[in-house]
């Protein structure tokens, strides 16, 4: 049962936020690992796919569309082409780019994963490439920077993602916080390694991590009492409150009011920690900026972070996804279950947060590892996998009387249970065209020995200059073949004792 507390969820808020800081390209890599390479003992990768992803600000500004809000992000790039690259990403997740400036003599900062693959199930992180600068940005760049921000419009929360990377350096929070206080607004700052922290003074809350807190205060953080303990300290540096995120043992929070609390956390399976801060500032932004309290805003950014550390990579999360962790603790198979008002509302915001939606369809009756092979394998070439399952009546006008063997609601439960699928809807038509027209996802993909036009909905996705993938199944498993071996098999007689 979902808490009272929790319920601006449910409701279609859309706070205006300013996010100030560094924004970043991350550039991933992907492939296999297959032999060691002749020249030193270093591993070949095999590039398979590459992606690129908003980080830093950027990667903030995602995650807070994805919830909802409208986000303006102010923030330099370099004049080249992963500037471009930026500006394009931005477009995407339909941010706001007007305080986005050009800079002819900085790079703009790309930091490159290579993910490889050997006898791993999933890829893994094997080298990180970093190019950047981390010169403070020329006070003509600042003066036109606050011009912009002082032009973007009416805004409810300023948000400060400082990377230590140029932005935020120099007088640039304190001229921040000076325009906050003259709009009234609040200030929340994601501060950087290290470094002085009286340059946040008069922000409303600082959110350093453990080691972050440890650095500034002095004080070893391993305990909750010890963040509590760095958390009062940091109120020295003229903050008004003081967020330490503390990854398996929650948060905790100090301000000047005398609060000292605890907020713990579920114990998580962490996939990859990167992004887990960013989604935890973006979170507290976008429900503070909504109306809520600092107590609701971060046991909702908890279960937040606790979701993005389970996923690889920076990945967005929507509201329904937090609901679902808020409601049950864990969330629930039946939660990716979706009608289609749902699904269209997950899928614009899936869209907005610039993630790639692969699709695939069929009946599944009797679920086998053929067919979680294919799910798993599709779920591959994008970031979210939706599942277009026949309904019963769908299922009976293609195969025939006695089919399917499973409700639709069962076979339905049983894809959302599986890990690799994002979203399930059930369809009612005999043929599935009309749903890939509906959802125009960036890959249509389909397991069997098919061609790419034997696929059905291949022209609608290749006209729109989507990919079209046929999947190999693993094994020779036929849903077909497996029921024929069911019924062929001899019934055993039961003898009483």
């Amino acid at each position: 049962m979902l808490h009272p507390q929790f319920s601006l969820l449910e409701q279609d808020i859309s706070p205006r936020i300013l996010l100030v800081g560094d924004v970043m390209l991350d550039r991933y890599l992907f492939g296999d690992v297959e032999r060691i390479s002749p020249e030193a003992p270093i591993p070949i990768l095999r590039i398979g796919k590459q992606e690129h992803r908003l980080g830093g600000a950027g990667s903030v500004a995602s995650m807070a569309a994805a919830l909802g809000a409208k986000t303006v992000l102010a923030t330099v790039v370099g004049d080249d082409g992963e500037g471009l690259v930026v500006r394009s990403l931005l477009d995407r997740v339909l941010t706001d780019s007007c305080c986005v400036l050009t800079v002819s003599d900085r790079c703009t900062t790309v930091k490159e994963r290579l993910l490889g693959r050997a006898q791993q199930r999933y890829p893994h992180q094997m080298m990180r490439v970093d190019r950047e600068t981390d010169q403070p940005i020329e006070s003509s760049c600042v003066e036109e920077l606050l011009a912009a921000i002082r032009g973007c419009g009416p805004i409810d929360l300023i948000l400060v993602s400082d990377y230590n990377k140029g932005v935020c350096k120099g007088d640039m929070i304190p001229r921040i916080v000076e325009f906050a206080r003259a709009a009234g607004v609040p200030v929340l700052a994601d501060p950087v390694k290290g470094g002085d922290y009286h340059r946040y003074a008069g922000c409303t809350c600082i959110t350093p991590n453990r080691m972050e807190a440890s650095t500034a205060t002095g004080i070893a953080v391993r305990t909750p009492e010890d963040g509590l303990d760095a958390a009062r300290e940091l109120l020295r540096f003229g903050v008004e409150s003081a967020i330490v995120t503390m990854d398996r043992d929650g948060m905790v929070l100090a301000d000047r009011s005398g609060t000292a609390r605890h907020f713990p956390i579920r114990p998580r399976q962490v996939c990859d920690v990167t992004g887990a801060g960013d989604m935890v500032l973006a979170t507290l932004g976008y429900v503070l900026a909504a109306g809520s309290d600092v107590p609701t805003a971060i046991e909702i950014a908890n279960a937040a972070g606790g979701l993005e550390v389970e996923r690889l990579g920076t990945a967005t999360l929507s509201r329904r996804e937090i609901l679902a962790e808020l409601s049950a603790g864990v969330p629930s198979g039946s939660s990716k279950i979706l009608s289609f008002d749902h699904l269209d509302n997950e899928l614009r915001c899936a869209r907005q947060a610039g993630r790639q939606i692969v699709m695939t369809n069929g009946c599944f009756d009797l679920l086998h590892p053929g067919h979680v092979a294919c799910l798993q394998e599709a779920r591959r070439h994008g970031d979210c996998l939706l599942v277009g399952l026949n309904s019963d009546r769908s299922v009976e006008e293609l195969k025939g009387v006695g089919h399917p063997l499973i409700h639709e609601q069962d076979r339905a439960e049983m894809l959302a249970a599986l890990e690799c699928v994002d979203y399930v809807v059930v369809f009612d038509d005999r043929s599935v065209a009309g749903l890939v027209e509906r959802v125009r996802p960036d890959v249509l993909a389909k397991g069997g020995q098919y061609t790419v036009e034997e696929i059905v909905g291949y022209e609608i996705v290749l006209g729109y200059g989507g990919r079209v993938l046929p999947l190999p199944m693993k094994g020779h498993y036929s849903t077909t073949s497996l029921i024929g071996k069911i019924r062929d098999l001899p019934t055993r007689k039961r003898y009483a004792a």
